[in-house]
C-alpha cells in the first residue's frame, strides 16, 4: 500500500502535467489566457481532489495485487 505522502505527491505531479495541457486546451478554445487559467485552475482543483479520493480507495483494495516476496541479506 502506498503511503499518504506518495499518494499526495504523485496527485500533484499529475495535477501540474495537467494543469499545464488544460492551460493550452483552454487558450487554443479562447484565445485568453485569463479564462484558460481559469479553466485549467479549476479543473486541477477538482481534479487533484479526484485523483486523491480515488487512489486512497484503490489502496484499499487487495483484488488484482499479487504477493511480494523478498529475498536478500
Amino acid at each position: 500500500m502506498d503511503s499518504k505522502i506518495r499518494l499526495f505527491a504523485k496527485a500533484v505531479t499529475w495535477q501540474v502535467a495537467g494543469f499545464f495541457s488544460m492551460m493550452l486546451i483552454g487558450f487554443l478554445f479562447t484565445g485568453s489566457v485569463t479564462a484558460s487559467g481559469g479553466i485549467a485552475f479549476f479543473g486541477a482543483v477538482v481534479g487533484f481532489a479526484s485523483y486523491f479520493v480515488h487512489e486512497l480507495f484503490w489502496s484499499r483494495i487487495s483484488w488484482g495485487r499479487g504477493l511480494v516476496y523478498f529475498v536478500g541479506k
